[in-house]
């Protein structure tokens, strides 16, 4: 039972913290289909929020900030899993790009360009176009989704740290980073935009000047030539 000091300092850390449940859910929403409401990213956040506040420890080493970072995150991203809005179809389709991308650019040695990509998905530009916007929204936080891969067995609490978690992070967040650099010029500074300087689709089209939905279909496509080249380094 909490008492009311208790109840007092509870409610400060909630509103010192709920802006990052915000911050967090603008960033999420942005690469999520339009049925996906902000409010239900912030409910499943807060939720996140009031769990971390319960099962904080201050005696495992990570900060209240880090511990509350992971778990808001973490709500949203099972909040998202739970509605499995994703068809099989366009999960089938990323899939097909994927490995259409990989395996063109293994073949140039270099990155293919759009033309190239349909050509060698037997498509022509306005079908690969309206596959990309239709898969974007199968590429959530493509990170999260790679370091979901590399959990340590027997871990299944993606708050907790251990040493094995932190050096398959940062083996991944190099090869990320290495495959960024390694986009076309117009990828790698949206890939930027939207991941480091947290910009949303439309303030990143207007920096490339394109429309909300190229951005999209953009984004689809670099995230497919980073998951092609993380494979490469699987195999």
């Amino acid at each position: 039972m909490y008492t009311a000091r208790g109840k007092i300092e509870q409610a400060d850390l909630l509103d010192e913290y709920l802006p990052l449940v915000r911050r967090q859910a603008l960033s999420m929403q942005v690469r999520l289909p339009a049925s996906i409401e902000l409010d239900d990213l912030i409910q499943a956040g807060t939720v996140g929020l009031l769990e971390a506040m319960g099962r904080f420890d201050a005696t495992q080493g990570a900060s209240f900030a880090t511990f509350a970072s992971q778990r808001i995150r973490g709500a949203m991203l099972d909040e998202l899993r739970s509605r499995d809005w994703l068809p099989r179809s366009v999960r089938r389709n990323a899939r097909a790009v994927d490995e259409g991308v990989r395996r063109l650019e293994q073949r140039l040695g270099r990155a293919a360009d759009e033309l190239e990509i349909a050509a060698e998905l037997d498509m022509d530009l306005e079908e690969y176009r309206q596959l990309l916007s239709d898969t974007n929204s199968g590429h959530l936080l493509p990170f999260e989704s790679l370091m979901a891969e590399g959990v340590e067995p027997g871990i299944e609490d993606a708050s907790v740290d251990t040493p094995f978690r932190n050096l398959i992070d940062q083996e991944k967040r190099q090869q990320l980073i290495d495959g960024i650099e390694a986009l076309p010029e117009r990828e790698k500074l949206l890939m930027g935009l939207y991941y480091q300087e947290e910009l949303n689709l439309k303030e990143i089209g207007a920096v490339l000047g394109v429309t909300e939905s190229r951005v999209c279909q953009l984004h689809s496509q670099a995230v497919s030539r980073l998951r092609g080249r993380l494979a490469d380094k699987e195999d």
